[in-house]
Formats: structure tokens, C-alpha cells, sequence
């Protein structure tokens, strides 16, 4: 397939991020047809150039790829299976938000569709499309994402995954496990910092190098979770566990809620426990992996 700036895209959903997708086809000067329930919200994007398609059947038709990004999975199904839409040979890129299992789920369904199917994860607000800042992950067949590649360029920094259309949903949240933890963590010591009266922007550039120096661990961290071996090379997890109740007591001294370190210490106990206390602190990988219901 000639995946030049000449093939046209078509965009079915028309939020804001669906906007934004849109704009940035546009901006690297791709033919872009869009479409959406409310079709005023085309009305910006018609006004640079796009074609708004008068059905959805109309606007699959004429993209040789399209991209698909609505509330939620039911919302595709509603669309897509409608009786008037025929998907037969459509190239189809999913990067609707939704769980792992609802992405192996539609690319079945789109199988027995004939449908050639990709599904995503959008890392990124909708300002950073199209920038380089913007990261879009892709899941499923190499084949189609290598076809498909250079046009899709054009929304940012595009990455694949893997073959099992699960991945880039599991790559999304595991992001958002990521970003909630480094955000509850700064506000934590943010909070504690308050009651001497530093405010937030005095500390967040601490902070931010604390931040960036843990990353650094990951990499040989990561060495000893897939190893299954923790040897202690830096701190013991039990040495570890006795900070936390630093942090725990001054947490509760100054008038902060310490329920976040509280679970951190209650995980640490369970893993020295389990005997694990002279090893490195990945060894609490062994707790993540159990599903708990107490």
C-alpha cells in the first residue's frame, strides 16, 4: 500500500481527542474524512480542509484507513454493527480507551467481520498531537501496523507492541499506574511540607529529581524481577520497611492523612513475612502479583 501523504484517512468520533486526530492528518496534508452522531463538531475541522461524510458507511468507504476513537467499546459496536455498515476489507485502528480484554474481544469480532484490525492506546493530551511528545501505542498484526505506519506518523511518536491486541490497553494503564503513583507520592510529601509552610512549587523541583533519580533504578531493577533474584545491593526491604514508618509517624505528627504509607508498610510486612526482608526492594513484585480480597 502506498502510504504516502496522499492516503486518505477517515476519522469516525469527533471529541477531542477525535478532533485533534483529525487536525493532525490534516496539518501533514493526508485527504481526511470525518464523521460523528453530532456533526456540527466537524464544522472546524470541514473549515481546514476535511470532508465530512453524510453516514459512517459513507466515510469507511472512502478512507483507506480509519481510525476509531469513541466513549467507550459498546459505543464502537453501536456504530460499527449498525445494519447500513459494511466493514468487509476495512483497515481498522481502534484507540478507544478500554481494558485489555474488550481489545481481544473487538478484534474477533472484527475478524469475523473481514475486518483487518489494530487496536491503541493514545498516551497524550490532545494539544501534543502531532507532536512528537504525542505517544500512540499499537497492538496486533506487525503486518498492518507496518503498512500503516508513515501515515500514522503524523498523530506523533507511534510505537508497536506486539501481536496480542490486548497489549497497548495493558500499556495504557500500566502508564496510568505510573502517573497516579508519582502524583500521590509528590502530593503526600507536598501535603507534610505545607504544615511548615513550604508550598508546593518550592518543593516540586525537589521532587522532580527524586522522581528522575529513582527512574534510573528501573532498568536493573527490572534485571532482578525477570531474574527471579533480589539480591540487596542497595537496601535490604526490611531496612526499607523502617523508613516507611518514619514516614508513617511524621505523616500522623504534623496532621496528614498517611493512608498511602500505611499500605506501602502493610505490603513491605507481608513480604518480610513471607521471609523475603534481606532482599532488594523488587522483591515486592511477588505482592502485586497476588490478588487480594481482605
Amino acid at each position: 500500500m502506498n502510504d504516502s501523504t496522499e492516503t486518505p484517512v477517515t476519522i469516525i468520533g469527533l471529541g477531542r481527542m477525535g478532533q485533534a486526530l483529525a487536525g493532525a492528518f490534516l496539518k501533514a496534508g493526508h485527504p481526511t474524512i470525518v464523521w460523528n452522531r453530532t456533526s456540527s463538531k466537524a464544522d472546524q475541522l470541514v473549515a481546514q480542509g476535511a470532508r465530512l461524510a453524510p453516514t459512517i458507511g459513507d466515510a469507511l468507504k472512502a478512507g483507506s484507513l480509519t481510525i476509531i476513537c469513541v466513549t467507550d467499546y459498546p459505543t464502537l459496536y453501536e456504530l460499527l454493527g449498525a445494519d447500513d455498515v459494511e466493514l468487509d476489507g476495512t483497515m481498522l485502528i481502534n484507540l478507544t480507551s478500554g481494558s485489555s480484554s474488550q481489545a481481544r474481544e473487538a478484534a474477533r469480532w472484527a475478524e469475523q467481520c473481514g475486518t483487518r484490525y489494530l487496536d491503541g492506546a493514545i498516551m497524550a493530551i490532545p494539544s501534543a498531537i502531532g507532536t512528537a511528545d504525542a505517544v500512540i501505542l499499537h497492538s496486533g498484526p506487525q503486518t498492518d501496523f507496518e503498512a500503516h505506519e508513515s501515515a500514522l506518523g503524523a498523530l506523533g511518536t507511534v510505537a508497536y507492541l506486539g501481536a496480542d491486541h490486548g497489549l497497548a490497553s495493558l500499556y495504557d494503564v500500566a502508564g496510568l499506574a505510573m502517573m497516579w503513583s508519582v502524583l500521590n507520592a509528590w502530593l503526600q510529601g507536598t501535603a507534610m511540607l505545607r504544615t511548615a509552610g513550604v508550598n508546593a512549587a518550592t518543593y516540586a523541583p525537589f521532587a522532580r529529581q527524586i522522581a528522575a533519580g529513582v527512574a534510573e533504578w528501573l532498568p536493573g531493577y527490572a534485571e532482578q524481577i525477570d531474574s527471579g533474584s533480589f539480591p540487596a545491593e542497595v537496601s535490604a526491604l526490611e531496612t526499607d520497611a523502617r523508613a516507611m514508618e518514619h514516614l508513617i509517624e511524621e505523616s500522623e505528627a504534623v496532621g496528614v492523612n498517611a493512608e498511602l504509607p500505611k499500605l506501602l508498610k502493610t505490603m513491605a510486612d507481608r513480604a518480610i513475612a513471607a521471609g523475603h526482608g534481606k532482599e532488594q526492594y523488587p522483591v515486592l513484585i511477588e505482592e502485586f502479583c497476588k490478588l487480594r480480597n481482605d
